[in-house]
């Protein structure tokens, strides 16, 4: 079975007449192919900092598209409060510390102003750390189901080459790999960090950031769209910038002053390079809608963590690098036209885990029998088709642990531990532990038993002692 889709092609006219005019062709796709898969992934984003969160101070119309179109879920979860674990979590769809990358990949020079040269670079963790060559990740699975695999921003999984996307399931990658940069220069503290493919690339210096990977994923989208492809494109905004004379976060004029001055912690800066991230989005989502693609492709969005404490999280306690809500609860929007429902929430319990599982299902992809997954297929739950089968979720970033069973939460963060019943207490401000010691030995049970299977995984490398 065939299916007919318009095509727009430049076509230059006689030298002279300066004009160029669209010309409509046919071209013949099957109409059983499987979905394609876009994944926008942003880099700090506050959980009320969108419109269809509770936020009313950031231009964001795509995206508040994108919500009208699909789902949006209320309890999601990253599996790490920062950037490196979460992104590994989600590419393997197994939990850091089954993976091995429980930590930053991240040079702590850079706290005390240090600037690298490239000798120092070239032995330094970032460059010699990154996602065990045993894992599989997600886009290799998609590879071998036949799709074409693209990846452009933020790669945070290693920067040696036998870390790079190349040589774990991406076909195209222009972007950096550690986990932050000038948005203009492309340094990060005095080394250039821009790659295409496996090799530095500078050609684009002085070009932001976000401009340049939205060039690359319509590149992407017009190169693939006769055939399945999957397009992972993770910005780094709105993320401040890693360099020493200009540190906050970056964003170009013209979309500062759609905000102007504002009081207080509404940063105007934050706010637009949101905005611009909104216009990169729109420029894909509408180069779907002229390929006649829109139909048959999942769009999914979210964040790899919360915002900074700067930032807004509310209705949501704490932030980025914090085991509160406002840590790892992130938002998450899905469209699938003809599968899930428009204008819908979920209040169900799922997480980045699910992922893989969910998009290998789609795509006719099958992981190895012998990989152990954290996550399962979510189709059905953001169909609204059937409950969430996640009962339970556990985080660590060294001494900071956390738990959720059920509706009940338990951590130890900073030192300071505290039980809270989410159903009632979405904010985290109401410690019930001396109230519900049951339920806190509960937790505090689960907690050990995840530990102890995470300590008994297969060995897994760069942080496991094996």
């Amino acid at each position: 079975m065939w299916r007919y889709i318009g095509i727009i092609l430049l076509v230059c006219v006689p030298a002279g007449c300066g004009q160029v005019e669209d010309v409509q062709v046919a071209i013949e796709q099957p109409a059983d192919q499987p979905p394609n898969v876009v994944f926008f992934f942003a880099d700090d984003l506050g959980y009320g900092d969108l419109n269809s969160y509770g936020g009313n101070h950031i231009i964001s119309p795509n995206l508040d598209r994108l919500a009208d179109e699909g789902v949006r879920l209320t309890d999601f979860y990253v599996t790490w409060n920062a950037c490196t674990p979460s992104r590994g979590g989600m590419l393997t769809g197994r939990y850091p510390q089954r993976n091995g990358l429980y930590d930053m990949i991240r040079n702590d020079q850079v706290n005390y102003g240090h600037r690298f040269t490239e000798e120092e670079y070239a032995v330094s963790p970032e460059m010699t750390i990154g996602l065990d060559r045993k894992e599989v990740t997600v886009a290799q699975l998609l590879k071998d189901a036949g799709y074409a695999t693209g990846v452009f921003g933020k790669w945070d999984s290693g920067r040696a080459k036998r870390w790079l996307p190349l040589q774990r399931g991406f076909d195209d990658f222009y972007g950096f790999c550690n986990t932050g940069v000038d948005y203009w220069t492309h340094e990060r503290y005095g080394i250039h960090s821009m790659y295409r493919n496996n090799e530095r690339d500078r050609s684009d210096q002085g070009t932001y950031c976000t401009d340049l990977f939205r060039r690359e994923a319509v590149r992407f989208v017009k190169e693939h769209k006769d055939e399945p492809f999957f397009l992972y494109v993770p910005f780094n905004a709105p993320h401040g910038a890693s360099n020493l004379s200009k540190p906050g976060v970056q964003a170009p004029e013209s979309y500062v002053q759609k905000y102007g001055p504002l009081p207080g912690d509404k940063d105007a800066h934050y706010n637009a390079a949101v905005t611009c991230m909104d216009d990169a989005i729109g420029d894909i989502l509408d180069l779907l809608d002229d390929y006649d693609l829109a139909e048959n492709t999942i769009v999914l969005f979210s964040s790899d963590n919360g915002a900074g404490p700067k930032w807004r999280n509310a209705p949501l306690n704490g932030g980025k690098s914090r085991n509160w809500e406002g840590g790892i609860r992130v938002p998450l929007i899905a469209r699938w036209p003809g599968h899930i429902p428009e204008k819908s929430v979920s209040t169900e319990f799922l997480t980045m885990l699910e992922l893989l599982p969910t998009l290998c299902n789609v795509a006719g992809a099958t992981p190895s029998s012998e990989i152990i997954l954290d996550g399962f297929d979510m189709m059905p739950v953001l169909k609204g088709e059937q409950p969430s089968q996640r009962t339970d979720m556990f985080w660590q970033r060294r001494s900071d642990t956390a738990a959720r069973v059920g509706n009940w939460k338990w951590l130890v963060q900073d030192g300071e531990e505290g039980l809270y019943d989410l159903a009632a207490d979405i904010g985290e401000q109401n410690n019930l532990m001396e109230s519900r010691p049951e339920k806190l030995q509960e937790l505090r049970a689960a907690f050990a038993a995840w530990r102890k299977e995470m300590d008994e995984a297969e060995d897994r490398g760069p942080f496991r002692d094996f």
